[in-house]
């Protein structure tokens, strides 16, 4: 009875997420669309239309149970589901099949295979319980769904022996690339256009659309983790690219009367100055690469977050160079990442001036380009980016939205590489880190704080801190629950930089007032704050000291932070040369010293004494403002020991003396009252 209530509640879930209402009616709905389906691609053509039989037997089986007009049973609804799940699945394969590229699929033949050959499977073990005897069936009907049942579990994997030759070929074809450009051997030529055939490809506007699907695949492929993948599609695309040229370009133009006779000219001139000023077109600077200075074909991130040519770039690099060439940041790693947001804009923009992005021309000089009608030339002048700037708008938005879905369903790998092009997304421009968060990107890299995987978390956390440059993230940052998880990159993170960019983000977050007090709150932060203050390089001491100055603005954290222990650290760090903060520890020091822990943590120190003094003579402006507030205040409310240390130290007088005369207006005043001060501890009737 309880199972029976059971599978009729699931029933009824199960009836409201399809569009008709009704499982059944979903299930013909769906079955048909698939099975019926006329149009088929030239890849696993016989795959498809096999597995478009089976469910058109599958398609009889339901209407049947439909027009029986009998209640389904309980038992029958969780199969039906799975078929109905099966089936959805084999649309969607079927579907990329026949609308993506032909010569990706081709590449993938096994994979696909297998893929149908799983759903082969499925449907035999579905229909291993679907209880056919409850189902008021005609006796054909019933032969038809046993013999399927018998088919699927004896079907075998196997993969059509004539595309795996045809991919071999590809591939062959692929790796002789640079080979195939100089040379254009007959031979080759003859087997390119063999293959091409044989997928579709026999003209040049087939060749363009299959550009098209190469290119979609390649932002598709994004965030895989796969640099080898994606280097196989640009490989198959300037493969396309080649065979357009050398195969079809000379035939058509024939036939269509120069047509598609848009070609680059190149030139060792920068300019022609020979034509009209009319005639130019302008290059916007944001599609030059910032080595060559040309425009680029092919944008690519660096791991320092600046875009170049992949050519130009690569160059570099394999020239030995590990640095950005902008930046002169080192880099990390050598990935080259593409810029699909800079080249949809660029896209766009080659189409709005009637201009042929796609030739392929290496090295890449500067150029110009012929039209059919008139010729116009590539200038140097600047250009209204107004409508560039729309389109890159829409690109960015793009791109998050693809990578955001990456990071919600993804694979670990699939969600590393999402979160690793988030991060350099969001590196630069306000308007990428708002569109980020409007794709809803921060929940999800909130929630991979905790993946466990370490160069996951480190994406995570940077992205979240270079998001959080902008201010109306922050409120969601915390909002989405992430100090907690922040605390536990910062406490005990795989990488020295995943902690330093956790405190570099708790720093932002505390620019909220608010947030100063939600931060200080949290059990972990402040002391693995401190924790970092004691472990970290200089870049990770620095980023920890910043974010402890803002926490201390708010006087509740003050104490927190002399009891996790910071003082002693703090002025440990004032003589740490190689840490380099001694201005950003003095600040620390000063802020603490106004609650009573601190005063009475930072009066323990036997050297701080001295080491202030000289910092009144050496430090930075800043290092001697913050050096005369510690002195005043340990000066003041039975500081007599301290006074009576600065009286007998023979720098102390004139350094002071020094800063009230030419010192800052802060520093000036500082110094009048700590002279002051000085000068009535002498007069006193007891010793100081």
């Amino acid at each position: 009875m309880a199972m029976d209530v059971a599978l009729s509640s699931m029933m009824a879930a199960s009836s409201s997420l399809f569009p008709s209402g009704s499982l059944l009616e979903s299930l013909i709905l769906l079955s048909n669309e698939v099975a019926f389906e006329e149009k088929a691609p030239f890849i696993h053509a016989k795959t498809i239309s096999t597995m478009r039989r089976r469910i058109k037997l599958l398609a009889f089986l339901f209407e049947e149970v439909q027009e029986s007009n009998s209640p389904l049973p309980p038992s029958s609804i969780l199969c039906l589901t799975e078929i109905f799940s099966v089936i959805r699945r084999v649309k969607i394969l079927t579907q990329s099949c026949e609308e993506g590229s032909c010569l990706w699929s081709l590449l993938q033949t096994e994979s696909i295979s297998n893929q149908f050959y799983q759903f082969v499977k499925e449907i035999g073990r579905v229909l291993d319980i679907l209880p056919l005897s409850l189902l008021k069936l005609t006796d054909d009907t019933r032969e038809q769904v046993e013999l399927l049942h018998s088919q699927a579990k004896r079907f075998e994997f196997s993969v059509n022996a004539r595309e795996v030759q045809r991919r071999d070929e590809l591939l062959q074809l692929m790796s002789n690339k640079e080979r195939n450009y100089k040379n254009k051997g007959l031979g080759e030529v003859g087997k390119i256009k063999e293959i091409f055939s044989s997928v579709g490809l026999r003209n040049m506007m087939d060749c363009d659309e299959e550009i098209s699907k190469l290119e979609a695949e390649a932002l598709k492929q994004a965030g895989t983790g796969g640099i080898i993948v994606v280097s196989n599609i640009n490989n198959l695309i300037s493969l396309v690219k080649h065979a357009k040229t050398v195969i079809f370009s000379k035939k058509e133009n024939e036939n269509d009367g120069g047509k598609y006779n848009l070609k680059f000219q190149h030139s060792n001139k920068h300019l022609d100055h020979s034509s009209s000023s009319n005639s130019l077109v302008q290059i916007p600077d944001d599609f030059r690469c910032p080595i060559s200075l040309d425009f680029m074909r092919d944008p690519v991130i660096i791991s320092s977050g600046h875009t170049y040519d992949r050519y130009s770039i690569a160059q570099w690099i394999d020239s030995g160079h590990h640095v950005c060439p902008k930046s002169n940041q080192r880099l990390i790693h050598m990935a080259l990442i593409p810029n699909y947001a800079l080249k949809s804009l660029m896209q766009q923009w080659c189409q709005e001036n009637n201009i042929n992005m796609n030739e392929p021309t290496k090295p890449y000089s500067s150029f110009g380009l012929e039209r059919s009608n008139s010729k116009k030339y590539l200038s140097e002048e600047p250009v209204d980016h107004i409508s560039a700037s729309k389109a890159a708008s829409d690109a960015v938005k793009m791109t998050a939205e693809f990578l955001v879905g990456k990071l919600a369903t993804g694979s670990p790998d699939i969600q590393r590489q999402a979160a690793y092009e988030l991060r350099l997304l969001a590196k630069t421009g306000m308007d990428n880190r708002r569109m980020i968060a409007e794709a809803g990107a921060i929940p999800f890299l909130v929630t991979l704080l905790k993946s466990g995987d370490p160069r996951i978390e480190e994406n995570a956390v940077t992205a979240l801190f270079n998001l959080a440059i902008f201010n109306n993230n922050k409120i969601l940052i915390v909002a989405a629950g992430a100090i907690d998880n922040i605390t536990h990159i910062l406490e005990s993170g795989k990488t020295m930089e995943a902690r330093e960019n956790a405190a570099a983000t708790i720093y932002s977050l505390t620019m909220v007032d608010e947030f100063k007090i939600t931060i200080g709150a949290s059990p972990k932060a402040i002391p693995a704050l401190v924790r970092l203050l004691k472990e970290g390089n200089s870049a990770g001491k620095r980023d920890a000291a910043t974010a402890l100055c803002n926490l201390a603005l708010y006087n509740a954290n003050k104490a927190c932070i002399v009891v996790a222990g910071a003082v002693p650290l703090l002025i440990e760090l004032l003589t740490d040369d190689k840490a380099g903060i001694t201005d950003d520890a003095l600040q620390a020091l000063s802020l603490v010293l106004g609650c009573s822990e601190g005063l009475q943590e930072i009066r323990k120190s036997r050297v701080l004494v001295s080491l202030l003094i000289d910092l009144l003579r050496f430090g930075s402006p800043k290092g001697k403002d913050s050096s005369l507030t510690l002195l005043l205040g340990l000066c003041k409310d039975g500081g007599e020991e301290v006074a009576r240390r600065l009286l007998i130290n023979p720098r102390s007088i004139p350094s002071l003396q020094s800063l009230a005369a030419d010192g800052s207006l802060k520093a000036r005043r500082k110094a009048d009252a700590l002279l002051r001060l000085l000068n009535r501890c002498c007069f006193q009737s007891q010793p100081c």
